[in-house]
Protein backbone atom coordinates (compact mmCIF):
# COMPACT_ATOMS: atom_id res chain seq x y z
CA UNK A 1 0.00 0.00 0.00
CA UNK A 2 3.09 2.35 0.88
CA UNK A 3 6.08 3.30 -1.19
CA UNK A 4 9.33 1.50 0.24
CA UNK A 5 12.02 3.65 0.88
CA UNK A 6 14.11 2.88 -2.52
CA UNK A 7 10.99 3.87 -4.78
CA UNK A 8 12.62 7.06 -5.33
CA UNK A 9 15.40 5.57 -7.06
CA UNK A 10 15.66 5.23 -10.63
CA UNK A 11 17.58 3.13 -12.95
CA UNK A 12 19.43 5.20 -15.31
CA UNK A 13 17.32 5.64 -18.69
CA UNK A 14 14.31 4.62 -16.54
CA UNK A 15 11.18 7.06 -16.84
CA UNK A 16 10.58 9.53 -14.17
CA UNK A 17 8.11 8.23 -11.29
CA UNK A 18 4.67 10.24 -11.03
CA UNK A 19 4.79 11.73 -7.41
CA UNK A 20 1.24 11.11 -5.35
CA UNK A 21 -1.03 14.21 -5.39
CA UNK A 22 -0.36 15.89 -1.77
CA UNK A 23 -2.17 14.81 0.35
CA UNK A 24 -3.17 11.58 -1.38
CA UNK A 25 -3.22 8.67 1.66
CA UNK A 26 -2.58 10.91 4.23
CA UNK A 27 -4.44 9.30 7.72
CA UNK A 28 -5.17 12.92 9.19
CA UNK A 29 -6.45 14.17 5.90
CA UNK A 30 -8.39 10.78 5.05
CA UNK A 31 -9.77 11.41 8.93
CA UNK A 32 -11.81 14.49 7.28
CA UNK A 33 -12.76 12.81 4.34
CA UNK A 34 -14.06 9.85 6.25
CA UNK A 35 -15.61 11.92 9.09
CA UNK A 36 -17.53 14.52 6.58
CA UNK A 37 -19.15 11.41 5.14
CA UNK A 38 -20.01 9.93 8.97
CA UNK A 39 -21.43 13.32 9.29
CA UNK A 40 -24.26 12.76 7.38
CA UNK A 41 -25.38 10.12 9.48
CA UNK A 42 -25.24 11.89 12.51
CA UNK A 43 -26.98 14.79 11.30
CA UNK A 44 -29.43 12.38 9.51
CA UNK A 45 -30.57 10.69 12.97
CA UNK A 46 -31.31 13.80 14.91
CA UNK A 47 -33.17 15.44 12.31
CA UNK A 48 -35.25 13.12 11.68
CA UNK A 49 -36.15 12.86 15.75
CA UNK A 50 -37.10 16.35 15.59
CA UNK A 51 -39.06 16.40 12.29
CA UNK A 52 -40.70 13.31 13.00
CA UNK A 53 -43.87 15.31 14.58
CA UNK A 54 -44.32 17.97 11.60
CA UNK A 55 -43.73 14.69 9.54
CA UNK A 56 -47.18 12.97 11.49
CA UNK A 57 -48.74 16.36 11.37
CA UNK A 58 -48.05 17.45 7.55
CA UNK A 59 -48.71 13.60 6.41
CA UNK A 60 -51.38 11.73 8.73
CA UNK A 61 -48.93 9.76 10.23
CA UNK A 62 -50.20 7.11 12.94
CA UNK A 63 -47.63 5.85 15.79
CA UNK A 64 -46.49 3.37 14.00
CA UNK A 65 -46.23 5.31 10.80
CA UNK A 66 -44.24 7.56 12.19
CA UNK A 67 -41.89 4.61 13.57
CA UNK A 68 -41.80 2.94 10.38
CA UNK A 69 -39.66 6.50 8.79
CA UNK A 70 -37.03 5.37 11.28
CA UNK A 71 -37.59 1.83 11.32
CA UNK A 72 -37.53 1.41 7.25
CA UNK A 73 -34.21 2.88 7.25
CA UNK A 74 -32.97 1.19 10.53
CA UNK A 75 -33.92 -2.29 8.69
CA UNK A 76 -32.53 -1.58 5.20
CA UNK A 77 -29.56 -0.44 7.05
CA UNK A 78 -29.47 -3.55 10.01
CA UNK A 79 -29.93 -6.34 7.32
CA UNK A 80 -27.23 -5.14 4.35
CA UNK A 81 -24.08 -3.76 6.92
CA UNK A 82 -22.02 -7.09 7.13
CA UNK A 83 -22.33 -7.79 3.65
CA UNK A 84 -21.16 -3.97 2.64
CA UNK A 85 -18.43 -4.57 5.13
CA UNK A 86 -17.94 -7.54 2.75
CA UNK A 87 -18.23 -5.57 -0.06
CA UNK A 88 -16.14 -2.95 1.01
CA UNK A 89 -13.02 -5.55 1.83
CA UNK A 90 -13.33 -7.40 -1.15
CA UNK A 91 -13.81 -4.39 -3.94
CA UNK A 92 -12.13 -1.33 -2.35
CA UNK A 93 -13.06 0.31 0.67
CA UNK A 94 -12.57 3.93 -0.61
CA UNK A 95 -15.27 3.06 -3.71
CA UNK A 96 -17.70 1.46 -1.61
CA UNK A 97 -17.19 4.55 0.95
CA UNK A 98 -17.58 6.85 -2.11
CA UNK A 99 -20.49 5.00 -3.08
CA UNK A 100 -22.47 4.97 -0.18
CA UNK A 101 -21.96 8.46 0.31
CA UNK A 102 -23.35 9.49 -3.29
CA UNK A 103 -26.10 7.32 -2.62
CA UNK A 104 -26.97 8.57 0.75
CA UNK A 105 -26.79 12.26 -0.41
CA UNK A 106 -29.55 11.46 -3.54
CA UNK A 107 -31.44 9.52 -1.04
CA UNK A 108 -31.73 12.25 1.42
CA UNK A 109 -32.91 14.53 -1.60
CA UNK A 110 -35.27 12.74 -2.63
CA UNK A 111 -37.18 11.92 1.07
CA UNK A 112 -37.03 15.82 0.64
CA UNK A 113 -39.20 15.69 -2.56
CA UNK A 114 -41.50 12.74 -1.44
CA UNK A 115 -45.16 13.87 -1.82
CA UNK A 116 -46.34 11.09 0.98
CA UNK A 117 -45.54 9.08 3.72
CA UNK A 118 -45.38 6.07 1.87
CA UNK A 119 -42.87 8.09 -0.15
CA UNK A 120 -40.87 9.02 2.63
CA UNK A 121 -40.39 5.86 3.22
CA UNK A 122 -39.20 4.24 0.60
CA UNK A 123 -36.44 6.38 -0.18
CA UNK A 124 -35.68 6.26 4.10
CA UNK A 125 -34.99 2.54 2.69
CA UNK A 126 -32.74 2.95 -0.23
CA UNK A 127 -31.44 5.61 2.22
CA UNK A 128 -30.61 2.73 4.11
CA UNK A 129 -28.74 0.50 1.82
CA UNK A 130 -26.35 3.27 1.14
CA UNK A 131 -25.57 4.06 4.59
CA UNK A 132 -24.73 0.37 4.84
CA UNK A 133 -22.49 1.17 2.06
CA UNK A 134 -20.96 4.32 4.09
CA UNK A 135 -20.30 3.01 7.75
CA UNK A 136 -18.59 0.08 7.46
CA UNK A 137 -16.33 0.98 4.94
CA UNK A 138 -15.19 4.06 7.01
CA UNK A 139 -14.03 2.22 10.40
CA UNK A 140 -12.26 0.08 7.46
CA UNK A 141 -10.58 2.99 5.93
CA UNK A 142 -9.55 3.84 9.16
CA UNK A 143 -8.45 0.42 10.40
CA UNK A 144 -6.41 -0.20 7.45
CA UNK A 145 -4.63 3.56 7.43
CA UNK A 146 -3.65 4.92 11.15
CA UNK A 147 -1.31 2.38 13.08
CA UNK A 148 -2.40 0.40 15.54
CA UNK A 149 -1.22 2.70 18.71
CA UNK A 150 -3.46 5.74 16.95
CA UNK A 151 -6.23 3.47 16.04
CA UNK A 152 -7.77 4.21 19.36
CA UNK A 153 -7.24 8.45 18.67
CA UNK A 154 -8.92 7.85 15.02
CA UNK A 155 -11.67 6.24 16.63
CA UNK A 156 -12.37 9.54 19.05
CA UNK A 157 -12.38 11.85 16.29
CA UNK A 158 -14.66 9.83 14.23
CA UNK A 159 -16.88 9.71 17.05
CA UNK A 160 -16.66 13.60 18.15
CA UNK A 161 -17.26 14.01 14.28
CA UNK A 162 -20.57 11.85 15.07
CA UNK A 163 -20.91 13.87 18.28
CA UNK A 164 -20.92 17.42 16.42
CA UNK A 165 -23.51 16.24 13.76
CA UNK A 166 -26.01 15.10 16.22
CA UNK A 167 -25.35 18.16 18.74
CA UNK A 168 -25.77 20.36 15.54
CA UNK A 169 -28.94 18.44 14.05
CA UNK A 170 -31.45 19.09 16.39
CA UNK A 171 -30.68 23.17 16.13
CA UNK A 172 -30.50 23.11 12.36
CA UNK A 173 -33.01 21.30 11.94
CA UNK A 174 -35.41 22.93 14.34
CA UNK A 175 -34.69 26.41 12.71
CA UNK A 176 -35.90 24.32 9.13
CA UNK A 177 -38.91 22.69 10.23
CA UNK A 178 -40.22 26.16 11.82
CA UNK A 179 -39.31 29.28 9.07
CA UNK A 180 -38.99 26.07 5.76
CA UNK A 181 -40.55 22.59 5.57
CA UNK A 182 -39.89 19.30 7.25
CA UNK A 183 -38.92 18.26 3.82
CA UNK A 184 -35.55 21.10 3.62
CA UNK A 185 -33.98 18.84 6.97
CA UNK A 186 -33.20 16.04 4.33
CA UNK A 187 -31.73 18.91 1.55
CA UNK A 188 -28.86 18.89 4.46
CA UNK A 189 -27.22 16.22 3.04
CA UNK A 190 -27.18 17.21 -0.66
CA UNK A 191 -23.87 19.80 -0.26
CA UNK A 192 -22.34 18.22 2.69
CA UNK A 193 -22.10 14.84 0.40
CA UNK A 194 -21.34 16.55 -2.45
CA UNK A 195 -17.85 18.04 -0.36
CA UNK A 196 -17.51 14.34 1.42
CA UNK A 197 -17.30 12.95 -2.48
CA UNK A 198 -14.55 15.68 -3.49
CA UNK A 199 -12.56 15.36 -0.73
CA UNK A 200 -12.63 11.71 -0.48
CA UNK A 201 -11.73 11.05 -4.09
CA UNK A 202 -8.61 13.47 -3.47
CA UNK A 203 -7.26 12.23 -0.53
CA UNK A 204 -8.31 8.41 0.32
CA UNK A 205 -5.97 5.65 -0.65
CA UNK A 206 -7.92 2.46 -1.50
CA UNK A 207 -7.27 -0.77 0.41
CA UNK A 208 -8.86 -4.49 -0.03
CA UNK A 209 -8.60 -7.59 1.34
CA UNK A 210 -5.92 -9.23 -1.19
CA UNK A 211 -7.01 -12.54 0.50
CA UNK A 212 -10.62 -12.40 -0.99
CA UNK A 213 -10.09 -11.95 -4.35
CA UNK A 214 -12.67 -14.21 -6.31
CA UNK A 215 -14.49 -15.33 -3.76
CA UNK A 216 -17.55 -14.24 -2.47
CA UNK A 217 -19.79 -16.30 0.17
CA UNK A 218 -23.68 -15.48 -1.56
CA UNK A 219 -25.12 -18.49 0.56
CA UNK A 220 -24.13 -16.46 3.57
CA UNK A 221 -25.35 -13.29 2.59
CA UNK A 222 -28.93 -14.52 1.12
CA UNK A 223 -28.72 -16.63 4.72
CA UNK A 224 -27.87 -13.71 7.21
CA UNK A 225 -29.91 -10.97 4.98
CA UNK A 226 -32.95 -13.23 5.51
CA UNK A 227 -32.21 -13.93 8.80
CA UNK A 228 -32.25 -10.54 10.07
CA UNK A 229 -34.73 -9.14 8.07
CA UNK A 230 -36.84 -11.87 9.98
CA UNK A 231 -35.26 -10.61 13.36
CA UNK A 232 -35.67 -7.06 12.58
CA UNK A 233 -39.03 -7.22 10.95
CA UNK A 234 -40.26 -9.49 14.14
CA UNK A 235 -39.41 -6.52 16.57
CA UNK A 236 -41.02 -3.98 14.27
CA UNK A 237 -43.89 -5.63 14.04
CA UNK A 238 -43.84 -6.68 17.68
CA UNK A 239 -43.59 -2.62 18.39
CA UNK A 240 -46.97 -2.24 16.64
CA UNK A 241 -49.03 -5.47 17.91
CA UNK A 242 -47.04 -6.96 20.70
CA UNK A 243 -44.86 -10.12 20.76
CA UNK A 244 -47.67 -12.31 21.52
CA UNK A 245 -48.95 -11.15 18.08
CA UNK A 246 -48.70 -14.47 15.14
CA UNK A 247 -46.65 -12.32 12.83
CA UNK A 248 -44.02 -11.68 14.72
CA UNK A 249 -43.58 -15.07 16.60
CA UNK A 250 -43.33 -16.69 12.83
CA UNK A 251 -40.68 -13.99 12.24
CA UNK A 252 -38.41 -14.89 15.13
CA UNK A 253 -38.94 -18.39 14.29
CA UNK A 254 -37.78 -17.77 10.86
CA UNK A 255 -34.91 -16.12 12.09
CA UNK A 256 -33.52 -18.49 14.49
CA UNK A 257 -33.75 -21.50 11.61
CA UNK A 258 -31.71 -18.87 9.53
CA UNK A 259 -29.23 -18.08 11.95
CA UNK A 260 -28.68 -21.85 12.07
CA UNK A 261 -28.26 -22.55 8.57
CA UNK A 262 -25.79 -19.47 8.22
CA UNK A 263 -23.94 -20.56 10.77
CA UNK A 264 -23.51 -24.07 9.32
CA UNK A 265 -22.47 -22.12 6.12
CA UNK A 266 -20.09 -20.37 7.78
CA UNK A 267 -18.31 -23.25 9.31
CA UNK A 268 -18.40 -25.35 5.80
CA UNK A 269 -17.53 -21.85 3.64
CA UNK A 270 -13.68 -22.09 1.64
CA UNK A 271 -14.37 -17.90 1.95
CA UNK A 272 -17.18 -17.16 4.68
CA UNK A 273 -19.47 -13.86 4.90
CA UNK A 274 -18.50 -13.49 8.54
CA UNK A 275 -15.52 -15.97 9.98
CA UNK A 276 -17.24 -17.57 13.09
CA UNK A 277 -13.53 -17.42 14.05
CA UNK A 278 -13.79 -13.54 15.31
CA UNK A 279 -15.45 -14.49 18.47
CA UNK A 280 -13.54 -16.69 19.96
CA UNK A 281 -12.16 -13.21 20.94
CA UNK A 282 -14.37 -12.65 24.47
CA UNK A 283 -13.88 -8.83 23.90
CA UNK A 284 -15.17 -9.05 21.03
CA UNK A 285 -17.98 -11.15 21.62
CA UNK A 286 -18.94 -8.92 24.93
CA UNK A 287 -18.48 -5.86 23.20
CA UNK A 288 -21.04 -6.41 20.62
CA UNK A 289 -23.76 -7.66 22.67
CA UNK A 290 -22.99 -4.46 24.73
CA UNK A 291 -23.50 -2.49 22.04
CA UNK A 292 -26.95 -4.20 21.47
CA UNK A 293 -28.20 -3.36 25.12
CA UNK A 294 -26.47 -0.18 25.13
CA UNK A 295 -28.19 1.31 21.83
CA UNK A 296 -31.78 -0.53 23.03
CA UNK A 297 -31.79 2.13 25.65
CA UNK A 298 -30.32 4.78 23.58
CA UNK A 299 -32.25 4.93 20.69
CA UNK A 300 -35.50 4.04 22.66
CA UNK A 301 -35.12 6.86 25.34
CA UNK A 302 -33.92 9.78 22.71
CA UNK A 303 -37.11 8.73 20.75
CA UNK A 304 -39.81 9.60 23.27
CA UNK A 305 -37.64 12.53 24.78
CA UNK A 306 -38.16 14.02 21.89
CA UNK A 307 -42.32 13.30 22.00
CA UNK A 308 -42.04 14.08 25.59
CA UNK A 309 -40.35 17.59 24.54
CA UNK A 310 -42.44 18.74 21.76
CA UNK A 311 -45.92 17.04 22.42
CA UNK A 312 -46.06 16.94 26.25
CA UNK A 313 -44.07 20.19 26.94
CA UNK A 314 -45.42 21.97 24.30
CA UNK A 315 -42.12 23.05 23.17
CA UNK A 316 -40.98 23.99 19.71
CA UNK A 317 -38.78 22.00 17.48
CA UNK A 318 -35.82 24.65 17.91
CA UNK A 319 -36.46 25.02 21.66
CA UNK A 320 -36.73 20.99 21.57
CA UNK A 321 -33.30 20.85 20.04
CA UNK A 322 -31.86 23.68 22.56
CA UNK A 323 -32.67 22.17 25.48
CA UNK A 324 -31.12 18.11 23.92
CA UNK A 325 -27.92 20.09 24.04
CA UNK A 326 -26.84 18.92 27.19
CA UNK A 327 -26.97 15.53 25.57
CA UNK A 328 -25.77 15.96 22.23
CA UNK A 329 -22.88 18.47 22.77
CA UNK A 330 -21.11 16.78 25.66
CA UNK A 331 -20.48 13.86 23.18
CA UNK A 332 -18.23 15.84 21.26
CA UNK A 333 -16.56 15.98 24.59
CA UNK A 334 -16.97 12.06 25.56
CA UNK A 335 -15.37 10.54 22.30
CA UNK A 336 -11.87 12.02 22.35
CA UNK A 337 -11.92 11.61 26.28
CA UNK A 338 -13.24 7.90 25.93
CA UNK A 339 -10.23 7.04 23.17
CA UNK A 340 -7.67 8.74 25.67
CA UNK A 341 -8.94 6.33 28.18
CA UNK A 342 -9.16 3.46 25.64
CA UNK A 343 -5.39 4.18 25.39
CA UNK A 344 -4.27 4.08 28.30
CA UNK A 345 -6.73 1.68 30.41
CA UNK A 346 -7.99 -0.61 27.76
CA UNK A 347 -12.16 -0.40 26.27
CA UNK A 348 -13.27 -2.23 29.74
CA UNK A 349 -12.86 1.00 32.01
CA UNK A 350 -14.94 3.48 29.51
CA UNK A 351 -16.98 0.96 28.64
CA UNK A 352 -18.05 0.06 32.66
CA UNK A 353 -18.30 4.04 33.36
CA UNK A 354 -20.88 4.78 30.32
CA UNK A 355 -23.12 2.25 30.82
CA UNK A 356 -23.18 2.72 34.84
CA UNK A 357 -23.96 6.16 33.73
CA UNK A 358 -26.51 5.21 31.03
CA UNK A 359 -28.37 2.88 33.92
CA UNK A 360 -28.32 6.09 36.20
CA UNK A 361 -30.21 8.19 33.53
CA UNK A 362 -32.81 5.74 32.23
CA UNK A 363 -34.03 5.41 36.58
CA UNK A 364 -33.36 9.13 36.87
CA UNK A 365 -35.53 10.09 33.63
CA UNK A 366 -37.98 7.46 34.74
CA UNK A 367 -38.74 9.35 37.69
CA UNK A 368 -39.57 12.83 35.88
CA UNK A 369 -43.41 13.83 35.54
CA UNK A 370 -45.45 15.78 33.46
CA UNK A 371 -44.50 19.48 34.76
CA UNK A 372 -40.96 18.36 35.50
CA UNK A 373 -38.67 21.65 35.21
CA UNK A 374 -36.16 21.56 33.10
CA UNK A 375 -33.41 21.72 36.04
CA UNK A 376 -34.87 18.18 36.56
CA UNK A 377 -33.88 17.05 33.12
CA UNK A 378 -30.52 18.65 31.91
CA UNK A 379 -28.55 16.26 34.38
CA UNK A 380 -29.79 13.18 32.79
CA UNK A 381 -29.30 14.21 29.23
CA UNK A 382 -25.22 15.25 30.38
CA UNK A 383 -25.29 11.65 31.66
CA UNK A 384 -26.55 9.99 28.67
CA UNK A 385 -24.39 11.98 26.20
CA UNK A 386 -21.11 11.04 28.35
CA UNK A 387 -22.57 7.56 28.28
CA UNK A 388 -22.82 6.98 24.53
CA UNK A 389 -19.55 9.06 23.74
CA UNK A 390 -17.93 5.81 26.19
CA UNK A 391 -20.00 2.98 24.69
CA UNK A 392 -19.81 4.28 20.86
CA UNK A 393 -15.83 4.97 20.53
CA UNK A 394 -14.74 1.74 23.25
CA UNK A 395 -17.09 -0.39 21.51
CA UNK A 396 -15.84 0.65 18.08
CA UNK A 397 -12.05 -0.47 19.38
CA UNK A 398 -12.92 -3.29 21.31
CA UNK A 399 -14.61 -5.02 17.49
CA UNK A 400 -13.05 -3.00 15.06
CA UNK A 401 -9.33 -2.79 16.77
CA UNK A 402 -9.35 -6.81 17.92
CA UNK A 403 -10.41 -8.14 14.45
CA UNK A 404 -7.58 -8.89 11.72
CA UNK A 405 -7.11 -5.81 9.49
CA UNK A 406 -8.23 -7.94 6.74
CA UNK A 407 -11.38 -8.05 7.91
CA UNK A 408 -11.62 -4.50 8.88
CA UNK A 409 -15.10 -4.23 6.83
CA UNK A 410 -16.43 -7.22 8.06
CA UNK A 411 -15.80 -5.82 11.71
CA UNK A 412 -16.82 -2.51 11.31
CA UNK A 413 -20.65 -3.87 9.36
CA UNK A 414 -20.84 -5.98 12.85
CA UNK A 415 -20.26 -3.19 15.07
CA UNK A 416 -22.81 -1.51 13.41
CA UNK A 417 -25.35 -3.85 12.85
CA UNK A 418 -25.28 -4.67 16.52
CA UNK A 419 -25.98 -0.90 17.49
CA UNK A 420 -29.30 -1.13 14.48
CA UNK A 421 -30.54 -4.42 15.80
CA UNK A 422 -29.81 -2.77 19.49
CA UNK A 423 -31.72 0.37 18.09
CA UNK A 424 -34.76 -0.76 16.48
CA UNK A 425 -35.07 -3.56 19.39
CA UNK A 426 -35.07 -0.65 21.96
CA UNK A 427 -37.97 1.11 19.56
CA UNK A 428 -40.04 -1.68 19.63
CA UNK A 429 -40.02 -3.05 22.87
CA UNK A 430 -39.99 0.11 24.72
CA UNK A 431 -42.78 1.34 22.13
CA UNK A 432 -44.45 -1.29 23.31
CA UNK A 433 -44.04 -1.16 26.52
CA UNK A 434 -45.12 2.41 26.14
CA UNK A 435 -48.55 1.88 24.36
CA UNK A 436 -49.53 -1.06 26.68
CA UNK A 437 -49.30 0.79 29.44
CA UNK A 438 -51.08 3.84 28.31
CA UNK A 439 -54.28 1.90 26.97
CA UNK A 440 -54.29 0.26 30.42
CA UNK A 441 -53.91 3.79 32.08
CA UNK A 442 -55.96 5.89 30.39
CA UNK A 443 -59.56 5.46 30.79
CA UNK A 444 -58.34 5.98 34.57
CA UNK A 445 -56.35 9.13 34.21
CA UNK A 446 -59.09 10.96 32.30
CA UNK A 447 -61.68 9.86 34.52
CA UNK A 448 -58.71 11.58 37.64
CA UNK A 449 -58.21 14.72 35.50
CA UNK A 450 -61.99 15.24 35.35
CA UNK A 451 -63.68 13.98 32.12
CA UNK A 452 -66.70 12.33 32.36
CA UNK A 453 -67.24 8.71 31.92
CA UNK A 454 -69.65 8.40 29.10
CA UNK A 455 -66.61 11.13 27.08
CA UNK A 456 -63.65 9.14 28.39
CA UNK A 457 -65.19 5.94 27.50
CA UNK A 458 -64.62 6.50 24.00
CA UNK A 459 -61.46 8.55 23.91
CA UNK A 460 -60.02 5.50 25.45
CA UNK A 461 -60.05 4.48 21.82
CA UNK A 462 -57.44 7.15 21.05
CA UNK A 463 -54.52 4.77 22.77
CA UNK A 464 -52.40 5.26 19.95
CA UNK A 465 -52.32 8.93 19.68
CA UNK A 466 -51.94 9.82 23.26
CA UNK A 467 -49.07 7.57 23.36
CA UNK A 468 -47.19 9.95 20.82
CA UNK A 469 -47.65 12.35 23.66
CA UNK A 470 -51.39 14.51 21.73
CA UNK A 471 -54.13 14.76 23.77
CA UNK A 472 -57.47 13.94 21.64
CA UNK A 473 -59.25 16.81 22.43
CA UNK A 474 -62.42 16.60 20.08
CA UNK A 475 -63.75 19.81 18.08
CA UNK A 476 -66.00 22.17 20.02
CA UNK A 477 -65.13 20.45 23.54
CA UNK A 478 -65.25 23.48 26.14
CA UNK A 479 -62.18 24.56 27.44
CA UNK A 480 -62.35 23.19 30.91
CA UNK A 481 -62.80 19.77 29.54
CA UNK A 482 -60.16 20.09 26.73
CA UNK A 483 -57.86 21.56 29.56
CA UNK A 484 -58.77 18.12 31.60
CA UNK A 485 -58.13 15.42 28.36
CA UNK A 486 -54.89 17.09 28.32
CA UNK A 487 -54.02 16.47 31.42
CA UNK A 488 -55.42 12.88 32.02
CA UNK A 489 -53.36 11.98 28.42
CA UNK A 490 -50.37 13.53 29.18
CA UNK A 491 -50.60 11.43 33.02
CA UNK A 492 -51.40 8.57 30.81
CA UNK A 493 -48.30 9.04 28.76
CA UNK A 494 -45.90 10.10 31.22
CA UNK A 495 -47.16 6.72 32.96
CA UNK A 496 -45.99 4.73 30.10
CA UNK A 497 -42.84 6.96 30.05
CA UNK A 498 -42.10 5.69 33.04
CA UNK A 499 -42.32 2.18 32.54
CA UNK A 500 -40.56 2.08 29.31
CA UNK A 501 -37.44 4.10 30.93
CA UNK A 502 -37.59 1.69 33.96
CA UNK A 503 -36.92 -1.26 31.93
CA UNK A 504 -34.16 0.49 29.49
CA UNK A 505 -32.63 1.47 33.02
CA UNK A 506 -33.08 -2.32 33.94
CA UNK A 507 -31.08 -3.45 30.43
CA UNK A 508 -28.53 -0.97 30.80
CA UNK A 509 -27.70 -2.51 34.56
CA UNK A 510 -27.51 -5.67 33.08
CA UNK A 511 -25.07 -4.66 30.32
CA UNK A 512 -22.47 -3.50 33.18
CA UNK A 513 -21.68 -7.40 33.25
CA UNK A 514 -20.75 -7.80 29.56
CA UNK A 515 -18.50 -4.51 29.90
CA UNK A 516 -16.66 -6.46 32.57
CA UNK A 517 -15.93 -9.00 29.80
CA UNK A 518 -14.17 -6.51 27.73
CA UNK A 519 -10.48 -6.88 27.92
CA UNK A 520 -7.03 -4.97 26.27
CA UNK A 521 -5.24 -6.54 23.78
CA UNK A 522 -5.84 -8.53 20.51
CA UNK A 523 -8.01 -11.58 20.06
CA UNK A 524 -6.83 -14.98 18.74
CA UNK A 525 -8.02 -14.58 15.38
CA UNK A 526 -5.25 -13.43 13.56
CA UNK A 527 -5.31 -16.82 12.25
CA UNK A 528 -8.84 -16.38 10.75
CA UNK A 529 -9.35 -16.80 7.52
CA UNK A 530 -10.89 -14.28 4.43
Amino acid sequence: MSQSPSAGLLEPGAPPVRPARAGHGHPWLTLVAVALGVMMVGLDATVVSIANPAIAKDLGASLSGLQWVTNAYLLALAVTLIPAGKIADRFGRRRTFLAGVVGFAIASLLIGLSGGLGMVIFWRVVQGFAGALLQPASLAILRSTFPAERLNTAIGVWGATVGISIAGGPIVAGLLVENVSWESVFFLNAPLGLVALLVGLWVIRESRDEQAAGSFDLPGVALLTGALFALVWGLIKAGEHGFGAAVPLVSFAVAVVLFAAFAVNELRAAHPLLPLGLFRSVSLSAATGLIVLAFFGMFGTIFFVTLYLQQVHGMSPVQAGVRMLPMTAVFIVASPIAGALTSRFGPRVPLVIGMVFTAAAMFGLARIGVDAPYLQIWPWFVLIGLAFGMVLVAGTEAIVGNAPEHLAGVAGGLQQTASQVGGVLGTAVLGTLLSGRVGDVLFGRLTEAGVPERAAGPLSGQAGLVAQGVAPVPPGTSARTAAAITDGSHQAFMDGFQSALTVAGVVSAIAIAAALLVRRGQSPVDAVPA
